[in-house]
């Protein structure tokens, strides 16, 4: 494999994954199917001015689909496209290290 067509590639890739919280919006959503804002906010404890602008870099990228339901009120969901969902392993991966490698951490 040609060396100078992946390096862009990958930094692109590490880019997008090393976010703050963009990692952690991908798994919660891996885990629970399509979701909507207030449930993403409240199970990673995240600020909603900053989960707002993730999902739309993610939106951007092909990453999260954002659809709108026509009711009264209005209902959004958020759920990962394949491109989304194919990060499943990576971070499963991620996960398996963690738990391996890294001192359990105490509840604040």
């Amino acid at each position: 494999m040609n060396q100078k067509s992946l390096c862009p590639r990958f930094e692109k890739a590490m880019s997008i994954l090393s976010q703050r919280w963009t990692g952690l919006i991908i798994y919660q959503l891996l885990s629970g199917g399509p979701q909507r804002f207030s449930t993403i906010e409240s199970a990673i404890n995240i600020s909603g001015r900053v989960l707002s602008e993730r999902l739309k870099e993610l939106e951007q990228e092909g990453i999260v689909k954002r659809e709108v339901y026509p009711e009264t009120p209005v209902r959004i969901e958020y759920s990962l496209t394949d491109k989304g969902r194919a990060l499943e392993p990576i971070l499963k991966t991620i996960e398996k290290w963690g738990q391996d490698w890294l001192p359990v951490m105490e509840e604040k």
